[in-house]
């Protein structure tokens, strides 16, 4: 049976001590919550006064009103000026009182004098210059200094920069200016009769501060009506008249300036793509002097919306008749470094002059990623696919494109290539949980090795070693010794730039920037209660249509492991427990033997996100993998006989379909503040004799990036609850070292998985970098496909079956969580740390059964043996005095980058 554990103390005396000790907490919270009002306004009030000039006001709010049509934020971000940040939109500014503190022994003039000192020991320095070591080192060390004193002479000290804010003065030529662009902004957006104007409050309750006010007036708006296109050269007409239905000006909508420009920028890019390579948008005036609008609407101010016509020219070089068109002349492409430009080698190639320092290239690769040719029209789409596909190869530091000559229209084009150093290695380290949830924190190690330009084909060789361990407590609860986990990886790879094929079928996706990868891996895990090896290899294709649309062929992966149970108390205790949901039906137990898996599989990425950019985006991932496709062309009894296994025993073999669907959407709220959703989904069918896929293939439900209020991997399976008894009448396992707790010793591997995420991240403030908080919100649940009868619930059921003892469909079974987070963005990587407690469990829907005859019985309020407890609803079981040893304890996560 479960362990069972009681509350010690009668009700009454529980009931004394509750009485005795909520009232004490809640006026201790009441008055340190007072006295940091207090403190706070206090603090703000001397701040609000000190060192102000005469006339001298803070600026406390900035607010937009009126505006019916655009939105405020628009016309908030016409304004430069932020007031001082508060808390709660009260007057409490505590980083303006830390920017007045660092400020009293901040002296700008001896930091001033510090720079202009470090600048003259630089200049001397730099007088005599050379390519030693040592002397890039100290130069780096200078540029170091001068960025630390420029920043303090210009920011001040680290307690203003990093705590503090300086304070945001309100300045009325800037009210004034502000009122005036959003009056030019108005006009920009078809409201040409519109009005802009602000008003200050500077009322006594605010002291020394002010309140501005814009006040729009937008009125009616004008729409565009005829839309004329005046175009002198005939050869241009040409081009241009053909797509107008293309235009992004359409009759009948708001004139919009922007939608002005972009319209000059299509036609320019359209014309430069056919030959126009002098051609520029300046040679279509704005048409601010054409815009045909009755004098008498000008005058008359009513509710219906004005119309307009529009003339666009197209106008002809000073003193030309037409636009002079230009093709491609000499094409030279240098690959050399600086160093060997003294002497290289000259190669004719299909046109081309290819000039060649030490290293040798695939002239035939280089030649198929450059699409300037000699005697074509110039073309603007092929001078940056050029630029785009030499870049993508990685073999080059620079990949600089110019024109030398222009002599009778002709362009003498240079490709000027640096090769990046043939030789690469790299290293890192850190601490980080190999197996969250179990473990304590522990060192890592990786290093890596890459030769650029492998055989002289533009290829890379890659291989990388990494090293990690960690203490870590075994399976048994009981067991009082700490043993390591252990993880050992080795992975190679060759990367070729093009699809690896026989014939000349290899170089039909070049302007996709194709990619072959060759793999070979191998991989080895010790726990203290068992181990794995895992050798993997792998022939993949990658390919990109442009900067959002990317595709991955897997056509081969094969992978052979090798687990082993170790001997002791841990594995015993871990080998009864897969024999124990062996014998009930469950399949964990033969992703423990050793294993033959090979697939192939196709993934398919939509990305239009893009990370420092706060924009509306999308992120969409599909993928389905096929296991084991090829042993469908042999009997079971061949398989056997070949793999001298059999379903329950010996090697496996799998034969399974894999797939998966993640989708996500940002929707910026604010300058700095965005909503993220996300919806990831999945499913894996094992057709073969063993019914399952390898361990790998299964999915999971709970941790960093996914249900981040259960323990990784621990979340599921359905409603099912944590037990040992093999007995019929549900029992929950409850973790001896918190009362109250489930057990989540193993993970949950799963054949369905659904779950979504909502959450909203904003900025909070500067220190080091950039500190961001989140809220969030996670659902989600893993299940078995088939029922395999070892626990209840854990299969996934679209209806409820009344037949079925406490069957409950999926919508019931989605746990959900909720949480904070902190975001630490040092622009090149984000460390995250996330806590999360548990809202809807549906594991907490079970049989009560205490054993009478345990003195540590768990006692549940108002239930008898037998009757049921219904806890689902979780989240009122979280307490702040026991935030991680109560029943439901926030559970941390720690991660690099964002989790979606």
């Amino acid at each position: 049976m479960g362990r069972n554990y009681e509350v010690k103390g009668t009700n009454d005396e529980l009931g004394r001590s509750l009485l005795c000790r909520k009232p004490q907490f809640a006026i201790r919270t009441v008055y340190f919550l007072v006295f940091c009002l207090v403190l706070g306004v206090s603090l703000s009030g001397c701040v609000s006064s000190e060192n102000l000039q005469k006339n001298q006001y803070l600026l406390f709010s900035q607010t937009v009103r009126g505006n019916r049509t655009l939105p405020s934020s628009d016309f908030e971000a016409l304004i430069p000026q932020k007031p001082n940040r508060r808390i709660l939109r009260l007057p409490i500014t505590p980083a303006l009182w830390f920017y007045r503190l660092g400020s009293r022994t901040y002296d700008q003039e001896a930091a001033q004098r510090a720079l202009e000192a470090k600048r003259k020991e630089y200049d001397q320095f730099t007088e005599k210059p050379d390519s030693t070591k040592s002397y890039r080192k100290q130069e780096r060390r200078y540029n170091r200094q001068l960025t630390r004193l420029r920043r303090r002479a210009e920011e001040g000290n680290w307690v203003m920069r990093s705590l503090g804010e300086p304070p945001a003065f309100f300045v009325e030529t800037e009210a004034k200016e502000n009122a005036q662009k959003m009056q030019r902004f108005l006009f920009n957006n078809g409201f040409f009769l519109g009005k802009a104007s602000y008003s200050v409050d500077s009322s006594k309750t605010l002291g020394r501060r002010v309140r501005v006010t814009y006040n729009i007036v937008e009125n009616v708006p004008f729409h565009l009506n005829q839309i004329t296109y005046q175009i002198t050269d005939p050869r241009v007409d040409s081009i241009v008249r053909p797509t107008l239905n293309r235009s992004v000006l359409k009759s009948g909508e708001r004139y919009n300036a922007e939608n002005v420009e972009n319209e000059r920028i299509r036609i320019e890019e359209l014309l430069r793509n056919n030959g126009y390579y002098s051609f520029t948008r300046q040679y279509i005036p704005l048409p601010l002097d054409v815009l045909d609008v009755d004098s008498a609407q000008k005058d008359s101010i009513d509710s219906k919306p004005h119309r307009l016509n529009m003339w666009l020219r197209i106008a002809n070089p000073p003193g030309q008749s037409e636009h002079p068109v230009y093709t491609i002349g000499e094409v030279e492409v240098r690959v050399a470094r600086a160093e060997d430009r003294s002497s290289l080698d000259t190669v004719q190639y299909r046109g081309l002059k290819f000039l060649l320092g030490k290293q040798n290239y695939a002239i035939r690769l280089l030649d198929s990623r450059i699409f300037l040719r000699p005697d074509s029209v110039y073309r603007l789409k092929n001078y940056q696919e050029s630029q785009r596909q030499l870049f993508l190869l990685n073999q080059f530091r620079f990949a600089n494109i110019s024109f030398i000559d222009t002599t009778g229209r002709r362009l003498r084009t240079r490709f000027n290539l640096v090769p990046i150093d043939k030789y690469e290695l790299s290293s890192e380290g850190g601490v980080f949980v190999l197996y969250q949830g179990q473990g304590y924190p522990g060192p890592f190690g990786t290093a890596s090795f890459r030769v650029h330009n492998i055989f002289g084909g533009l290829g890379t060789f890659e291989t990388a070693l990494r090293y990690g361990f960690e203490a870590q407590t075994g399976f048994s609860l009981n067991s009082s010794g700490i043993g390591f986990a252990q993880e050992l990886g080795l992975n190679t790879s060759l990367i070729f730039p093009h699809i690896l094929f026989p014939g000349k079928a290899r170089f039909i996706f070049s302007q996709l920037n194709p990619r072959t990868q060759i793999s070979l891996g191998y991989n080895y895990t010790s726990r203290p209660d068992y181990g794995r090896r895992l050798l993997r290899t792998a022939l993949s294709y990658n390919w990109l249509k442009n900067n959002t649309h990317q595709y991955n062929f897997t056509v081969a992966e094969i992978n052979y492991l090798k687990a082993t149970i170790k001997p002791g108390e841990d594995g015993l205790a871990f080998l009864n427990y897969l024999n124990t949901q062996d014998s009930l039906g469950s399949t964990i137990r033969k992703s423990f033997l050793s294993a033959f898996s090979s697939s192939i599989g196709f993934t398919y990425t939509y990305n239009t996100n893009i990370l420092g950019q706060n924009r509306r985006a999308n992120f969409l991932r599909l993928s389905f993998e096929s296991g084991g496709t090829t042993l469908n062309f042999f009997s079971n009894q061949q398989l056997e006989s070949f793999f001298n296994t059999t379903a329950t025993s010996g090697l496996q073999y799998y034969k399974y379909l894999r797939g998966n669907v993640d989708y996500r959407h940002y929707i910026p709220l604010r300058a700095k503040t965005t909503l993220a959703f996300r919806l990831n989904t999945g499913l894996v069918f094992g057709y073969g004799e063993n019914k399952t896929a390898p361990y790998e293939k299964l999915f999971f439900a709970g941790g960093s990036n996914s249900i981040r209020a259960w323990l990784p991997r621990r979340l599921g399976l359905g409603s099912s609850i944590p037990y040992t008894s093999d007995t019929d009448i549900l029992v929950p396992e409850f973790n001896p070292k918190r009362p109250g707790q489930f057990r989540y010793d193993f993970e949950q591997p799963g054949d369905i998985l659904i779950e979504a995420s909502a959450e909203l991240r904003t900025h909070l403030f500067h220190l080091g970098g950039d500190i961001n908080g989140a809220v969030f919100i996670d659902a989600g649940n893993v299940w078995t496909l088939r029922d395999n009868g070892s626990r209840l619930g854990e299969n996934f059921q679209v209806r409820k079956s009344p037949s079925e003892y406490l069957s409950r469909n999926f919508v019931q079974q989605i746990a959900v969580g909720t949480g904070v987070g902190l975001r630490i963005d040092f622009s090149f990587f984000i460390i995250r740390l996330d806590g999360a407690i548990k809202v809807y469990d549906p594991a907490r829907y079970f049989i009560y059964n205490p054993n009478p005859n345990d003195p540590n019985a768990y006692i549940v309020e108002g239930k008898r043996p037998g009757e049921f407890v219904d806890e689902r609803y979780f989240l009122p079981k979280f307490r702040f005095d026991k935030m991680f040893k109560g029943p439901n304890p926030l559970v941390i996560n720690f991660g690099i980058g964002y989790p979606f």
